[in-house]
């Protein structure tokens, strides 16, 4: 527990005077969509709430805000835990990802599109790749859908997908070969940045729903395997 509270005292000084749970749970999110609290692991009330120099009360409201989120769960007499994905989790948040990525996609309008976001999230992965860093690469894929996301510009798809992506990390944190399960979609990225250029949206949302279909069905067969060997 002392590694995974490295750096929330820093994170501490985000909170200022108007401390709120709604800042804290978007700490913890972070930090949870990041892997410092791995999937099933035990979440302190004093040792988080002392790292961030809040009261008992606003961490636990924080808690009850990202169990709603389904990124945590509370288990009678054991404590807060983050939570342990099932297949059909991961299922859900993929049909959820379709119905959402592609209607931004359909729904962009005219061309040009703002699409420094997505660029940068394409680069981001490229120099993850060259460096070996298979987790650094999972993060740039996230960006690039938060970005093509942001291109709706709507709050709150924004806050419905920050979830959504969140809780698609907890998957991913337990894969046990990430290169294998991020790699082949590096050039799939760039593709669908390259067809938004050219201001075909039709066509993007295609290579868009193909993609999602094939990651989905990828991250379940090796979730799956994982979940079955842990039983």
């Amino acid at each position: 527990m002392a590694e995974q509270l490295t750096g929330l005292a820093d994170d501490r000084a985000l909170l200022g005077r108007t401390s709120t749970a709604e800042r804290v749970s978007d700490i913890l999110r972070s930090r949870i969509a990041e892997g410092y609290f791995p999937p099933g692991t035990r979440l302190s009330e004093d040792s988080i709430g002392g790292a961030l120099g809040v009261s008992r009360n606003t961490l636990r409201e924080a808690f009850r805000l990202l169990t709603h989120e389904r990124l945590l769960v509370h288990e009678l007499n054991r404590g807060v835990f983050v939570r342990v994905l099932a297949v059909d989790d991961v299922e859900d948040i993929y049909r959820v990802r379709t119905l959402v990525e592609c209607a931004v996609v359909r729904g962009l309008g005219k061309p040009p599109y703002a699409l420094e976001g997505l660029a940068e999230a394409v680069a981001e992965g490229q120099r993850a790749a060259r460096e070996g860093d298979w987790k650094g690469v999972s993060t740039a894929n996230i960006h690039f859908h938060r970005d093509l996301v942001a291109l709706a510009g709507s709050e709150r798809t924004d806050e419905l997908m920050r979830s959504i992506f969140a809780e698609l990390r907890l998957a991913f944190h337990v894969v046990d070969d990430p290169r294998r399960l991020h790699e082949p979609y590096l050039a799939r990225n760039l593709r669908i940045l390259e067809t938004l250029r050219a201001g075909n949206r039709e066509q993007a949302e295609v290579l868009l729903a193909d993609y999602l279909d094939d990651s989905r069905a990828g991250l379940v067969e090796i979730y799956g395997r994982r979940v079955a060997d842990a039983v």
